[in-house]
């Protein structure tokens, strides 16, 4: 049994920002199912939520700063939780990153060099709780620091980096490294260095034993400028230490025989549960309720990243398809501007819902046909894995976690029972509507169709063989 200290800036459902939240509330509870020891150490925020409030274990003392440890839990779980009390950083109204008017934290780095700094004390055994770690994984930037300041202790424990999104770095001007105090040894070109530059995610992968992403598309994605921000060097000059391990779903929470949200419950073997969801959601829409016609889904952050653009490419030629389309997200004013025009103009074709509703997410996953996910880049992704579930087929660009989890429904693989989806290389609206075409046709074959459907409904996205992978590669350290 291994000890894991398992470092986040956020963890569903404590609070959540994003997926890193969903990989950090799950993650643990399967290395612990394989007999693990781990525990979770976090921020202690003024908006987390759904857990008991913590118990002072002690204070430890780090640049000057008195700081708190909390202990709470995972809810429904023995999971331990570590809560880093530092009010003056931390109990303030808004997001880990946002502060309540949506504007960064001007203080953001000195937060999460704080966090880092408690991160290591703790993996030390220097915070009085008597729990040597024997590996600590780190996720994201905002740990970034973590793996580079435990490169200058002696009997450190092992380290684990993992990449959640190359787009973001953690990123400073040059004079905020004396500001944070931060050890000379670590600020040269092969450490936090970056062209002049404080880089956090730098730390992660200059000194940590192992670096991961979460699929290994990505893997090979940002060892090439188009992804790799600047540091595809660094990563190719450690590929050796990189892989891709897919992250998994909640397999309780999305499954379509047991969903409360929805209308109707069903099976791959009981798809017409499946038919009774779609004329459920067609009718809350207010979309003509009808069988023959393909439902296209979405459900995402309305940004370039995700190929909204493609899709609003592509609309003006869709309603003159044979199909209804129901989105739901937010983002950019003037796509979701767009957007509702479309939905007012063809309004038996087209809903907008614009924000975020978790039981209309789920209702869109099980009542569509079809689900556009269309991103430019992404590097893992959850939808994809939820419409399979749920039957739903979907349309991915190949990248990333979509290439590793969508099979593309071509006379082979339907021959061979894996098509899943159907995916497209060119991040053009002339190879997204070609895909959507394609998918007419598809759903106009009624027993292929089925066919895909059960196939997509029978693959395995439990957290259990991702939470084996990471298992595996601890013991290589």
């Amino acid at each position: 049994m291994k000890k894991i200290l398992f470092a986040s800036s956020e963890t569903h459902p404590l609070i959540k920002t994003g997926g890193l939240a969903d990989v950090a509330g799950s993650l643990p509870l399967a290395l612990a199912d394989l007999g693990q020891d781990v525990r979770i150490i976090m921020p202690n925020y003024q908006a987390i939520k759904n857990c008991e409030p913590g118990r002072y274990l002690c204070t430890v003392r780090v640049n000057n700063c008195d700081v708190n440890l909390l202990e709470t839990r995972l809810p429904d779980s023995n999971i331990i939780v570590w809560l880093v009390d530092y009010p003056p950083f931390f109990n303030v109204p808004g997001n880990p990153y946002l502060d309540e008017a949506g504007r960064p934290w001007a203080n953001i780095g000195e937060r999460f060099a704080l966090f880092c700094r408690i991160i290591v004390e703790v993996a030390m055994n220097r915070a009085y709780l008597d729990w040597r770690t024997d590996i600590l994984h780190c996720n994201d930037w905002q740990t970034g620091l973590a793996p580079a300041l435990l490169s200058l202790e002696q009997e450190r424990p092992a380290t684990v980096f993992t990449i959640h999104n190359m787009a973001y770095q953690g990123l400073f001007p040059g004079s905020a490294y004396s500001q944070l105090n931060l050890p000379g040894q670590l600020l040269h070109p092969e450490g936090l260095e970056f062209h002049g530059m404080l880089s956090f995610i730098k730390g992660g992968l200059a000194y940590s034993d192992r670096i991961t992403t979460v699929s290994p598309t990505y893997a090979q994605e940002i060892q090439t400028p188009e992804f790799g921000y600047g540091l595809e060097g660094l990563l190719a000059h450690k590929q050796q230490q990189l892989s891709g391990i897919i992250n998994g779903i909640d397999t309780t929470v999305w499954d379509p025989s047991s969903d409360s949200y929805l209308a109707h419950n069903y099976t791959a073997d009981k798809l017409e549960g499946k038919q009774a969801n779609k004329a459920a959601l067609q009718q809350e829409l207010g979309l003509p309720v009808t069988a023959d016609v393909p439902l296209f889904g979405l459900i995402g952050r309305l940004v370039e990243q995700k190929g909204i653009d493609l899709v609003l490419n592509c609309l003006a030629e869709m309603t003159n398809l044979p199909l209804q389309f129901a989105l739901l997200g937010s983002g950019d004013k003037s796509i979701e501007y767009r957007l509702q025009e479309f939905a007012r103009l063809y309004p038996e074709k087209v809903a907008v819902t614009i924000g975020y509703d978790e039981r209309l997410a789920h209702r869109i996953e099980a009542g569509s046909d079809i689900f556009l996910m269309p991103s430019r880049f992404e590097p893992c992704g959850l939808n994809q894995m939820y419409s399979q579930r749920y039957g739903t087929i979907p349309i991915v660009r190949r990248t990333g976690g979509l290439a590793d989890t969508v099979v593309d429904s071509l006379p082979e693989s339907i021959a061979n029972g894996t098509a899943s989806g159907i995916s497209f290389n060119d991040a053009s609206a002339a190879a997204l509507i070609e895909a959507i075409k394609r998918s007419l046709v598809l759903f106009h074959t009624p027993k292929i169709w089925r066919q895909i459907q059960r196939n997509a409904m029978a693959k395995d996205f439990s957290w259990k063989n991702s939470a084996a992978q990471y298992l595996a590669l601890y013991d290589e350290i």
